[in-house]
């Protein structure tokens, strides 16, 4: 059963997905096309974008979002995740998962009848990707000849701007301190695909170097739900690399700033950038409904 629980399992279809959501958002699918559907919508971690754009997404297109907090499965008691997924999948046309451990979410795809969606994990964010992408075509009108730069803390939606970025023929660098890149294995792949592609992969501790020739300046929170306890720490080695005007200005003429929230201004960026008018960051959470019912399209219709 196709399912998306990595950018690597759209490798070939992300350039038609990102064209599709553009479709969709301008109202040039046909109406209903997913009438009478079901998607289970599993929420370990919480969420404001994915839940809203995944339940507003599927009674858009006609379904049905069923939200299952981990308090209301019995996978929450101890129910192995395989007993879970052969039991959704008779009840279900498919299931997204926002999940803690990427593990836990390839277990569930492994057992499952029916696609699984990947809502974020520890290692990826697919589906923010793909909203990302989605903005950056909408502003541009292309990817061509584009770099994307990530700041700070080399995570889950670093490394699926990774592997997306090359795949649309970007050229994409990532800034930060030593002992925060960004997973060596996704890097692995994003290189592969850089070469496949004729782009290129640069990871540097110096933002000078990373900033070179970047149209798009992207970053994240500094402290995730998960690392609370690095909190001190983190803010300590990710402090230098804040996105603020002056770091913005190293970027081309016209670059943007991007961030997919939420944000915690005057930390990994200033309010001057995330509130200035380089900012594009309701456009793009805006995009993670279009972004969402493009996957669900793509996944559910028959």
């Amino acid at each position: 059963m196709d399912s998306l629980l990595s950018i690597c399992d759209i490798k070939e279809e992300v350039s038609y997905i990102i064209d599709l959501a553009i479709k969709i958002k301008a109202g040039e699918v046909e109406d209903k096309p997913l009438e009478g559907k079901t998607l289970a919508m599993i929420f370990q971690k919480s969420s404001t974008r994915t839940r809203v754009s995944f339940d507003v997404g599927m009674y858009q297109l006609g379904g049905r979002g069923i939200f299952l907090s981990s308090n209301d499965l019995q996978m929450g008691r101890g129910e192995p995740i395989s007993d879970t997924a052969k039991v959704l999948s008779r009840f279900v046309d498919g299931i997204m998962i926002r999940a803690i451990e990427h593990q836990d979410v390839v277990e569930l795809a492994k057992y499952s009848k029916v696609p699984v969606i990947s809502g974020l994990t520890n290692l990826e964010h697919p589906c923010q990707a793909l909203a990302d992408m989605l903005t950056v075509k909408e502003h541009f009108g292309s990817f061509e000849n584009k770099k994307i730069c990530f700041v700070g803390d080399g995570n889950n939606v670093c490394n699926s701007l990774l592997l997306i970025a090359p795949l649309l023929g970007m050229d994409m660098s990532v800034a930060c301190p030593k002992g925060y890149e960004p997973c060596e294995d996704i890097l692995k792949i994003a290189n592969e695909y850089a070469n496949e592609n004729n782009t290129k992969i640069t990871v540097s501790d110096d933002i000078n170097v990373a900033l070179d020739n970047v149209d798009i300046v992207y970053t994240d929170v500094w402290v995730s739900m998960g690392d609370e306890a690095e909190k001190a720490q983190r803010e300590k080695d990710l402090s230098p690399y804040q996105v603020n005007q002056k770091l913005m200005d190293i970027a081309n003429d016209g670059a943007i700033f991007m961030h997919c929230l939420p944000a915690v201004r005057d930390q990994e960026v200033s309010a001057e950038v995330i509130d200035g008018n380089q900012s594009i960051v309701y456009d793009q959470a805006e995009n993670r409904l279009h972004a969402q019912k493009a996957v669900l399209y793509h996944y559910l219709k028959d």
